[in-house]
């Protein structure tokens, strides 16, 4: 009896089976409950510091969000830049200069000047805010985040309600105003890919060996216990090396389940590909091998039903390739489907390609990153070495 023509019906149900119940697995991380931390009587003053570095897409609409926080506390907002020759300069000393007098709010547009070599222009920046910050607290806030006006507030409230925690931070949604197919792929990177391993790790403590650094909030004691930022000195990916140091210190990072828009646009086939290039470096300088591994199966289980499927299909077993083929669609609806659940955007019918494609993609990038160690972000080029770390002389 031959049982060739067996073999793929087989195998594709296998990862059909496979695929799903990493779907499942996923999903109900996503779903878990959120509890909301007890208001405070008396809430700490905390100094909001964002490093800015060119003009983000929707950088004024950024900025009002981070400035119309609903803190019951003072709240130190400072905008920080290298020279007053950054475009993004006069758009932030408009957006202060307009805001009214009011208790409790101050913001302040500072410069920090072209950064040292061996440290990158965001650590440079949070440098000089950590210096000048008066608040009790101290947070960070990416320039292309827009957040909503309770996140200060919660973040605070459930750092209070933690006393062993270091600092606390917010999931991300990235999320397009002009969407092109690298703004959908970049999506689904952020929200299915990270998104939904973020919640996978966290369980239900809310703890991650690292952070992420979008929108965080630190108290000054663990700051100190690591020397402040500038632990991070050397450092690619600042947020989670500070992260790391936090959590050696015995301290707990928490993640709050309330998100974290990151506003996307216009990206090009060209563009994404570097986004997601330096991405992929982020994941080397930071990630715990538990935290990547689940996508990493995922990735194998997806190229292993293609080449089921094609291999099927190419010794005229039209049948047995039905569910190899199914376990590759069964890999793209999953990617959609976390994506929903997570609060993410709808993919458009035109764009549903990049779903199918974007393993291959992750594929060819992760490879890029082994033959090639530079990164160019905001501007500047990176050189980095083998853990993501900067090379002696590696910022221009």
């Amino acid at each position: 009896m031959n049982f060739v023509p067996l073999v793929f019906p087989a195998l594709g149900a296998l990862l059909f089976v496979l695929i799903l119940v990493g779907h499942r697995q996923l999903a109900r991380a996503i779903q878990r409950p959120a509890i909301p931390p007890p208001r405070l009587q008396q809430y700490p003053a905390v100094t909001m510091i964002r490093p800015i570095r060119g003009l983000d897409i929707g950088s004024r609409e950024n900025a009002v969000a981070l400035l119309n926080q609903d803190y019951p506390g003072e709240l130190e907002t400072l905008f920080i830049l290298d020279t007053e020759s950054d475009p993004a300069y006069p758009v932030m000393v408009e957006v202060v200069g307009a805001r009214p007098a009011a208790a409790k709010r101050r913001a302040e547009v500072l410069l920090a000047g072209k950064p040292p070599p061996g440290r990158t222009g965001k650590l440079n920046a949070m440098i000089l805010g950590e210096a000048r910050a008066q608040g009790e607290l101290i947070a960070f806030s990416d320039s292309d985040t827009r957040p909503g006006p309770h996140l200060v507030r919660v973040l605070v409230e459930e750092l209070i309600a933690r006393p062993e925690a270091g600092d606390t931070f917010a999931p991300i949604i990235a999320q397009s105003d002009e969407t092109q197919a690298g703004d959908v792929g970049y999506e689904l990177l952020v929200n299915p890919w990270y998104g939904a391993s973020v919640a996978l790790a966290a369980g239900t403590r809310g703890e991650l060996p690292f952070i992420m650094g979008q929108m965080m909030v630190c108290t000054r004691k663990a700051l100190a216990a690591v020397g402040g930022v500038q632990c991070a000195e050397g450092q690619f990916v600042d947020d989670m090396y500070i992260g790391q140091c936090i959590a050696r210190a015995g301290f707990k990072n928490v993640i709050v389940p309330y998100p974290l828009r990151v506003v996307t646009g216009g990206l090009g086939a060209r563009q994404f590909i570097r986004v997601f290039r330096r991405w992929m470096l982020f994941s080397q300088g930071g990630l715990p091998a538990a935290f990547v591994r689940p996508n990493w199966v995922r990735g194998i289980l997806y190229f292993s039903a293609l080449g089921a499927t094609a291999a099927a299909l190419a010794t005229g077993a039209w049948l047995g390739a039905v569910l190899p083929a199914a376990a590759v669609a069964l890999f793209v609806w999953s990617q959609l489907d976390l994506q929903k659940r997570l609060g993410g955007p709808s993919v458009a019918w035109r764009h549903l390609w990049v779903p199918v494609v974007l393993p291959v993609v992750a594929a060819l990038v992760a490879l890029s990153t082994k033959l090639n160690r530079n990164v160019d972000w905001r501007g500047r080029s990176y050189r980095l070495d083998a853990s993501a770390k900067l090379r002696s002389g590696g910022g221009a």
